[in-house]
């Protein structure tokens, strides 16, 4: 486990930021100090909890299962029509990470990068139907040897900064490191309709970990 690069600069900052509360409460409130302490030291654990980043790596690749592009919890599986890019009917999966998830994305298919653009947008919470539309967001769609397949990163309430690894016509690896979303946030799955979903509403699932679904001809 160590901590992910997107989380120098917020854990530098918060670091400066703590020091500085800290030593004024320590030479003019000196009897609430030790409290003050506590608490700052809770806040900067539960921050570089936040950008741990796992060594997680697939187990076995497969170019025919769909992993899992984040942690969280599934909260959407329904047939959608998505109207963006690829103007068809798509079977839509949606992974919601809370603050305490893991939030690196992983790219859940060996393919190429067809199509990429950054979306600014809303900061409705992340559950919101709209917020696959009108929130800011990316999105990606990867060319794979069996269809093509939309990945929409999507910011939530708190989530104020998306960042996205992708460009055009690159070639990526299943398991290889999208992006990052900072403090609660969704990653939206397009899918054929002919993908065999191997998950449910409700259950939680593990970036690189969970099959999402298989492509099948």
């Amino acid at each position: 486990m160590t901590i992910h690069k997107e989380g120098y600069q917020t854990l530098g900052w918060l670091f400066f930021a703590l020091a500085v509360i800290n030593s004024y409460i320590f030479w003019f409130f000196e009897d609430v100090f030790s409290i003050s302490i506590a608490i700052s030291t809770a806040l900067y654990v539960f921050v570089i909890s936040f950008f741990r980043k796992p060594l997680r790596g697939v187990t076995i690749p497969s170019d025919n299962l769909v992993l899992a592009p984040a942690d969280g919890k599934v909260v959407v599986i329904e047939k959608v029509f998505e109207s963006e890019v690829l103007q068809k009917e798509c079977i839509l999966v949606s992974v919601f990470m809370s603050p305490l998830n893991v939030h690196i994305n992983w790219y859940p298919v060996n393919g190429e990068v067809s199509y990429y653009k950054y979306h600014p947008g809303k900061y409705l919470v992340a559950w919101n139907p709209k917020s696959s539309t009108e929130n800011e967001r990316t999105t990606v769609v990867l060319d794979t040897t069996h269809d093509k397949i939309l990945l929409r990163q999507v910011a939530g309430a708190l989530a104020r900064r998306i960042v996205c690894y992708s460009g055009g016509h690159q070639k990526v690896n299943q398991g290889q490191e999208m992006g990052f979303i900072k403090f609660g946030s969704r990653v939206d799955i397009y899918l054929p309709l002919h993908a065999d979903i191997k998950v449910s509403l409700d259950q939680k699932v593990e970036g690189n970990i969970t099959a999402i679904a298989e492509l099948v001809q």
